[in-house]
């Protein structure tokens, strides 16, 4: 049965890595991935999923108003679709979370959503909120934080590496503008107005050699929509 899965992590642990290489393994295999990215996430240009280390794939457009249901209807109608891939899930609507379940449950397709669970303040962002109350698997791509713990939040600073408390929830950046970190570092540094090192952006993000990869969105689910 197809399910709705959502891999989340901090910064910098490769997320659109991991789906650009599933997007792969279901091509590789004659199968159609359909990919979505967010406009919001605008780091690259449009209708491009691209990561950190180089890797990309063309990808459709959505915005806070869109019906995704409706969107892979469409595209189901001109063709077979063997998963729906997701990128930035965090910036998903609470109903597009739920047009996404309906994917899963009236299509039969399987949904894979990779995203950030927290935002620069520690708080859920709508998406990330409803996919972990809705998903049927949760799935954790880790990176490390710079005292060697696992990075589990993320801190957004400013020039001098000082935490940044208030703000628009959305600011989209890399590594001058985020860093990946432990519970205890985001008290110490958000919390406690600790300095942080930022990350050199022509630098490897540290930890990104470390994550665990899960094998989930290398596996093909059986669906009206596969071919056997």
């Amino acid at each position: 049965m197809a399910k709705l899965y959502f891999y989340y992590s901090s910064m910098n642990a490769g997320k659109t890595t991991v789906l650009l290489q599933s997007a792969h393994n279901y091509r590789e295999r004659g199968m159609h991935p359909l990919l979505f990215t967010p406009a919001v996430a605008d780091r690259c240009r449009e209708g491009v999923i691209r990561s950190r280390i180089g890797l990309e794939a063309d990808a459709l457009v959505f915005d806070s108003d869109a019906d995704l249901l409706e969107r892979v209807q469409r595209e189901l109608d001109q063709g077979k679709i063997h998963c729906v891939l997701v990128d930035e899930a965090q910036f998903l609507t609470r109903s597009q979370v739920f047009q996404l379940s309906e994917v899963v449950d009236r299509l039969e397709i399987p949904v894979l959503c990779f995203g950030l669970r927290t935002d620069f303040q520690g708080e859920l962002f709508e998406g990330s909120r409803y996919l972990l109350a809705w998903s049927d698997q949760l799935e954790e791509i880790k990176t490390i934080c710079h005292t060697g713990r696992k990075a589990t939040m993320v801190v957004r600073v400013d020039g001098d590496g000082y935490a940044l408390k208030e703000g628009s929830q959305v600011e989209i950046g890399g590594n001058e503008r985020y860093v990946p970190v432990s519970r205890k570092a985001f008290k110490d540094v958000f919390l406690g107005g600790k300095q942080i090192s930022r990350i050199d952006s022509l630098e490897q993000a540290p930890g990104e050699p470390f994550h665990d990869v899960p094998s989930a969105p290398g596996h093909q689910e059986n669906s009206t929509n596969q071919e056997s």
